[in-house]
């Protein structure tokens, strides 16, 4: 009896078979992700994301992409010789910078993603919060020396309307969100902070999955002195560890926070300077990044809590 050949093609079939579990879980769930940081800039990367993205359109999970554009309004404003300020780690956003940022974000990053998306098929509408209401802001003044500081026009979210993104998600298409919001009396337009914005939304949109992409491997167990990421930490671990984090990871991780304890299962910070970052993180058992996850219930019986072990 002659033996089966070994086909050099076997190591890809078993590759297909591990994300096998992982395709069965997130079927037909929404995952929300936050586009920034080197991915955004770096063409590959760009590439990479776009064909990730589709890829989790095609295995049957509803993704929303949901972007900001730091460097790219930067560029812009100097090109137009308008001062980049910045206080309590927020933009000082004039009228004059607040024209830049839309031109920026809905003009020109956001129509690079969709034309990405879109290589690979009909799939993805860019929109901005201002569009049928999705995000609806108040100005944001933070505290500054105990002193509330006008800082322009960055805005708080106050509501979100999923009406227009669930419609788009029924219709099998990917939804690509520049975060602008409106005020309730349509009188002001606003810069919001991304990843706050990808985390509203998240909850929302009872999303199963809220992913930060960033430019550092996770959260990490005790920077500068060691580069050990942690893995895995619940709401209530995170909670303690916000004051002490550099101010870059604060939206980030406090989006992730306001995602898990508004509904959503998982919320993940991962390394945008890798490559199909998003599918390792989905599909396949040791996944990279952080890991956020809501606080285990109290067992009321055993008073032991029912988490993972």
């Amino acid at each position: 009896m002659t033996t089966a050949r070994k086909h050099t093609a076997l190591p890809k079939a078993q590759i297909l078979i591990e994300a096998l579990p992982w395709l069965t879980r997130h079927h037909g769930r929404t995952v929300v992700i936050k586009f920034g940081g080197n991915a955004m800039i770096d063409e590959e990367l760009k590439a990479a994301f776009a064909q990730d993205v589709v890829f989790l359109r095609h295995a049957g999970l509803k993704p929303v992409v949901v972007h900001g554009g730091g460097p790219q309004i930067s560029a812009q404003l100097d090109k137009q010789g308008l001062v980049s300020e910045f206080k309590a780690g927020l933009r000082v956003t004039t009228p004059e910078a607040m024209d830049v940022v839309r031109m920026v974000l809905a003009g020109q990053v956001q129509r690079e993603l969709v034309g990405l998306l879109n290589q690979h098929g009909p799939l993805a509408v860019g929109m901005t919060g201002e569009d049928a209401h999705t995000i609806t802001a108040t100005q944001h003044r933070p505290t500054i020396d105990g002193e509330s500081v006008d800082i322009g026009r960055v805005g708080e979210i106050t509501a979100i309307d999923t009406g227009a993104l669930q419609a788009l998600l029924d219709d099998g298409r990917i939804p690509v969100v520049s975060s602008i919001a409106r005020s309730a009396d349509d009188h002001h337009v606003y810069n919001v902070n991304a990843d706050t914005a990808a985390a509203a939304l998240a909850a929302a949109l009872n999303a199963e999955t809220l992913m930060v992409l960033t430019d550092v491997e996770g959260l990490y167990e005790d920077w500068p002195h060691s580069d050990d990421v942690i893995s895995r930490l619940t709401a209530s671990q995170l909670e303690k560890l916000l004051p002490e984090l550099s101010s870059g990871m604060v939206p980030k991780m406090q989006g992730c926070l306001h995602a898990v304890r508004n509904g959503v299962e998982t919320a993940r910070v991962i390394d945008g300077r890798v490559q199909h970052a998003i599918l390792l993180e989905i599909f396949t058992d040791e996944g990279i990044g952080t890991m956020v996850v809501p606080d285990a219930p109290i067992d009321v019986h055993t008073g032991t809590d029912q988490g993972e072990s």
